[in-house]
C-alpha cells in the first residue's frame, strides 16, 4: 500500500478487517492479502495467481504492496467477499467439488473459472456439462501392465448407474463396468506425472482396483469429476430416501488421508523391512509395491479404539527384522501387531496423526460389515 494517502489506507483496513473477508474467497485459507479490484473479493496469493491468467474478468492487486485510489476501496467496501460469493456462488449444485487451499491447481483454477468466467452458479437450473446424468469421451488411461497412456472412451451412465471404459471407439462391450456406489475419485497430478491427473478406484470382489487417466483439458477432467459426484448423488438419493442432502454429499468421492512410503515387515515380524507405497483411504490401508499399481499387494482394516485398534509410537522391543529407517509405527488390532518404518520423524508423526484420527472415529454398522477388508496377506 506503498504511495497510498492516509485516508485510503485506513478506509482499506477497515474492509480488510471485516469477518467474511479473513478467508480467501475461492479456496477459504486465511489471511488473505490480495484482492481483485473488479469483482471486489479478498484472496490468497495462491488464488491470485489465477486471477491474473483471467485479466478479462480479473484485475489483481497486493493489499499490501500496490496503491489503492479512492474509488477502488469503495468498490471494495460495496462488495467484499459475502456480496460477491452471493452473486457468484448463488446456485451451486450440492454434489459440486468446492476445492479448499490443500487442493491441486486444477481443482482450484477450474472451480474460479466456474465462478467468475463462466458464471456456472448465478442462475437457477443452468444445464451444466457435469449434471444431464450421462457423460461420454475420451481420457487418457494408463496401461495396467505397460505403464502407457492410450486413449480410451469412458462412459458414465445415471440411469445404468455404472461407469464403463472401452478399450476401442467401436467396442460393443466394455473393459469394465462399475457400479457408481463403489467408485472413488481423487486428483493425483504428482503420481500420475501431469497436472489434470485423476486416479478412479473401484471394488471388485472386495480389493481395490486403481486406473489412472487424464485429460489435456483441465475444464474437461474437472467436468468428469463433477459428472461422477452428480451421478453418485442421484444415484444415493433413490438407495437412501430419508437421507439427508447433506448425509449423501458426505458420501461422494472423497481425498486419501494420507499416502507415502513406509517400510514393512510380515505377519511373523522377523522378515526383512521392504520399502512399499502405502494409501489410507479412510479405513482401508492398502500397500503397492509402485504407487501407479493396479492392485494392492496388501489391505487390512483400521478399525476404532473401541474395539481394540489403536497406534503406537515405535517398535515393539527386539523386533527382528532388518530395517534402514529408524521412525518406527506399530498398528495394533485384535488380531495382530502390523509393524511400520518411515525415513523421517515427520512421515512417521504425520502417519500417526492419519491413523489416529481414523481410530478415533466410531465404527458404523456398515464398516463393522465390511470389516473382513483385510483380504491379502500384509
Amino acid at each position: 500500500m506503498a504511495g497510498g494517502n492516509e485516508r485510503s489506507m485506513k478506509a482499506l483496513k477497515e474492509v480488510w478487517k471485516r469477518a467474511e473477508n479473513s478467508l480467501c474467497a475461492d479456496c477459504g485459507k486465511p489471511d488473505p492479502d490480495w484482492a481483485s479490484s473488479t469483482l471486489g473479493v479478498f484472496i490468497c496469493l495462491s488464488c491470485s495467481g489465477i486471477h491474473r491468467n483471467i485479466p478479462s474478468i480479473s484485475k489483481v492487486k497486493s493489499l499490501k504492496m500496490d496503491y489503492w485510489d479512492d474509488a477502488q476501496v469503495q468498490f471494495l467496501a460495496k462488495h467484499g467477499n459475502a456480496v460477491t460469493k452471493a452473486i457468484y456462488e448463488a446456485h451451486i449444485p450440492i454434489y459440486y467439488y468446492q476445492p479448499t487451499y490443500n487442493d491441486c491447481q486444477v481443482l482450484r483454477e477450474q472451480w474460479i473459472r466456474a465462478k467468475y468466467e463462466r458464471k456456472e452458479f448465478t442462475e437457477p437450473g443452468k444445464q451444466l456439462p457435469y449434471s444431464d446424468g450421462v457423460k461420454e469421451g475420451i481420457l487418457w488411461k494408463r496401461g495396467r501392465d505397460n505403464g502407457q497412456f492410450l486413449p480410451r472412451k469412458f462412459l458414465l451412465s445415471e440411469r445404468e448407474g455404472c461407469l464403463k471404459y472401452f478399450t476401442k471407439q467401436d467396442a460393443k462391450e466394455p473393459k469394465i463396468n462399475v457400479k457408481i456406489d463403489v467408485i472413488n475419485a481423487t486428483f493425483q497430478p504428482e503420481k500420475i506425472g501431469s497436472p489434470n491427473g485423476l486416479q478412479i478406484t473401484y471394488l471388485k470382489d472386495n480389493k481395490t482396483r486403481n486406473i489412472f487417466v487424464y485429460h489435456e483439458s483441465g475444464k474437461e477432467v474437472v467436468d468428469w469429476f463433477n459428472a461422477i459426484r452428480s451421478v453418485q448423488f442421484h444415484y444415493l438419493k433413490v438407495a437412501f430416501p430419508v437421507a439427508s442432502d447433506n448425509e449423501i454429499k458426505n458420501r461422494l468421492t472423497r481425498n486419501f488421508l494420507k499416502e507415502g512410503y513406509m517400510e514393512k515387515t510380515g505377519p511373523k515380524q522377523r522378515e526383512a523391512f521392504k520399502k512399499r507405497w502405502f494409501t489410507l483411504d479412510h479405513r482401508r490401508l492398502m500397500y503397492f509395491k509402485d504407487p501407479l499399481d493396479a492392485f494392492a499387494k496388501g489391505e487390512v482394516f483400521v478399525g476404532s479404539g473401541e474395539n481394540g485398534y489403536s497406534v503406537q509410537k515405535g517398535l515393539p522391543s527386539g523386533t527382528q527384522g532388518n530395517f534402514s529407517w529408524q521412525y518406527g509405527i506399530t498398528i495394533v488390532t485384535p488380531d495382530r501387531e502390523y509393524l511400520f518404518t518411515c525415513e523421517t520423524e515427520t512421515d512417521q508423526l504425520d502417519w500417526i496423526r492419519a491413523f489416529t484420527s481414523v481410530i478415533n472415529q466410531a465404527m458404523t454398522p456398515q464398516e463393522y460389515a465390511s470389516k473382513c477388508l483385510d483380504v491379502v496377506s500384509f
